[in-house]
């Protein structure tokens, strides 16, 4: 029993002194605060904002199973019509309604591409400006497709069509991409990638959306922080099956299919059945927000050698986005049974989204949530199966220069990887690039969040200038 009690006397010891050294080490880390606020030129922002609102007021909804070339073709004229310079100097290849310049410059080594998508979602509900007005009120653009990307399509031809106008050369090759099918996760991406890869284009850096300048993107971090995306989960669709004989509903038996599928979902939705582990770029999130935190996150933030394994507990019960950059995810979201009342199915399913992180990876987790299954007598059909894309080099010379570009056009923005747990059409181009960054140049307050897909879209309109002038700076960024 004694020593017993010297083991545990020993271990509380160790623990104090481990606690005392991640005090001392968080008492001497330089704390920061993130205190970038725009102050556009009023003259440039009038301007971009009319463009921005001509460009919303056009509406290019993608929808699955609906082709419609003949719309984004359309949408072709009002960027021609706003970006005149763009299209008489740069070499425009159209593909099916995506678009692709070339900007040729003094050399093709190293060559990028900025890119965001034309197409939006579907604009139902009742909205406080009409969701194609392109309503200047409030301070702000409204309308659908305004933050989620009209903007950055506004900004990146805005900056080509002003650096042009000045006579500019990149020092290499400059290509502006941009999709019509993001939103259906269709192939217009990959068919511009295609098309690069026949012609031997290998990408020095993509840069896409994904990520943004987030306000206040963890509770108790305050400010405006460029969160930029490295990587991307992998997408995944599911279907699960439960057979019986069936029968009438008025002598029911046990274990029907329903009564299967809903032990299933009860038990993964109390116990998270995949790896919860911090990759090294989550931890390097953590590491570069801690300074901007009070004492409390900043110990923690800071010291993940220590409170790592608490950290993967409470991390996910206090956000669900920060919970998602831990492990695969699975959201189930629809389900079918029986035509009636009184029936009970020979067949009932439910349908799930997956979203698979690298460290399980998609086949690994396919398996945990299959082998789960079949305890409740239930089959797995995967629909669609995508994988995590490759991961950013957070030390390489890619990420450091957009690095660069953000510290230079956002003063005072806190600078920060991150995990893009959605999908967007940068994943296409890991075919032809190492490096493809998802960082939109503008600010998402929590209004524009919730405006994503959702009511009464808008984006600020003095976020706007800052968005210009970040992709001329990776544009006119000195040789690589």
């Amino acid at each position: 029993m004694k020593y017993v009690l010297y083991a545990v006397l020993a271990v509380v010891a160790i623990l104090v002194f481990l606690l005392l050294v991640a005090v001392i080490r968080t008492a001497l880390m330089k704390t920061k605060k993130a205190d970038y606020v725009p102050n556009p030129d009023p003259k440039r922002t009038d301007e971009y904002v009319q463009k921005l609102s001509e460009m919303v007021q056009y509406e290019t909804i993608s929808k699955r199973g609906e082709e419609n070339i003949e719309k984004f073709l359309g949408f072709h004229k009002v960027l021609k019509k706003l970006f005149p310079t763009v299209h008489e100097k740069l070499e425009k290849t159209e593909i099916d309604g995506n678009l692709l310049f070339k900007w040729k410059g003094k050399s093709s080594e190293k060559p990028i591409l900025i890119m965001s998508h034309q197409d939006v979602v579907e604009a139902t509900g009742d909205w406080k400006y009409p969701p194609f007005s392109g309503e200047v009120a409030e301070g702000k653009v409204w309308g659908r497709g305004t933050s989620d990307t009209k903007c950055t399509v506004m900004a990146f031809f805005q900056a080509a069509e002003e650096l042009l106008k000045e006579g500019y050369t990149p020092d290499c090759d400059v290509y502006i991409a941009s999709s019509c099918t993001e939103e259906i996760g269709g192939d217009g991406a990959p068919k511009i990638v295609d098309y690069l890869d026949k012609q031997g284009v290998k990408l020095f850096l993509v840069c896409d959306e994904g990520g943004g300048i987030i306000q206040d993107p963890i509770a108790g971090i305050k400010g405006n922080f460029a969160m930029v995306g490295v990587f991307e989960k992998g997408y995944g669709d599911v279907k699960f099956i439960a057979r019986s004989t069936g029968g009438h509903a008025s002598a029911p038996p046990k274990n029907t299919p329903i009564a299967r599928l809903s032990k299933f979902v009860a038990q993964v939705d109390k116990k998270n059945p995949f790896n919860v582990e911090f990759m090294p770029e989550v931890e390097a999130m953590f590491s570069k927000l801690a300074p901007y935190a009070g004492f409390g996150l900043r110990l923690i933030f800071g010291n993940l050698w220590l409170f790592k394994p608490l950290m993967k507990k409470l991390l996910p019960m206090i956000s669900a986005q920060a919970g998602a950059m831990l492990s695969t995810t699975i959201a189930f979201t629809m389900s079918e049974g029986s035509n009636g009342y009184n029936v009970i199915p020979q067949e009932a399913s439910i349908c799930a989204n997956m979203r698979y992180i690298p460290h399980q990876g998609t086949d690994e987790s396919l398996e945990v949530i299959s082998n789960l299954a079949k305890k409740y007598d239930i089959e797995t059909e995967v629909v669609y199966k995508g994988y995590p894309s490759p991961c950013v080099d957070i030390n390489g010379e890619a990420f450091k220069m957009v690095e660069t570009a953000i510290n230079e056009c956002f003063p005072g923005v806190g600078c920060s990887p991150y995990v893009v747990t959605g999908a967007t059409d940068a994943r296409f181009y890991s075919k032809i690039c190492d490096s493809c960054v998802r960082f939109a140049p503008v600010i998402y307050g929590p209004e524009q969040m919730k405006g994503m897909h959702g009511l009464d879209e808008n984006i600020e309109c003095n976020t706007l200038q800052g968005a210009v002038d970040f992709y001329k700076k990776i544009i006119t960024m000195q040789k690589r």
